[in-house]
């Protein structure tokens, strides 16, 4: 390889990882998933999922009652992620409390369901 086209490889090369670094840079931006809001429900929906996966080992809920609240679990967590795409990564306080009032109501079925 003569000199030139080493040079224009490592254009290449130096192009394209500069750009995969500036999408990875701006797809953080976008979604700050540590955002305050969005780390505290986050951090509740997986607290709610040891929940259900140690009472499912503990025989005190069966599968099917676990894929169910999985399910809904997954919902809210969609929604979550709905709800910060429309608002450059982060979600508001109104939707924080609206997401926290659907999982108190699935933590409330998951102490239903291991009693």
């Amino acid at each position: 390889m003569n000199c030139p086209q080493r040079l224009l490889a490592v254009a290449l090369v130096s192009g394209f990882m500069a750009l995969v670094l500036g999408n990875a840079q701006a797809d953080e931006e976008q979604w700050k998933l540590h955002h305050p809001r969005r780390a505290e429900v986050n951090k509740r929906l997986a607290i709610q999922h040891q929940r259900i996966h140690h009472d499912v080992k503990a025989g005190e809920m069966t599968h099917e009652q676990a894929a169910a609240l999985y399910k809904e679990d997954h919902q809210i967590r969609q929604q979550e992620r709905e709800m910060a795409s429309q608002h450059g990564g982060h979600i508001t306080k109104q939707e924080q409390a609206t997401l926290n009032q659907q999982e108190h109501a699935v933590s409330q079925q998951i102490r239903q369901q291991s009693e």
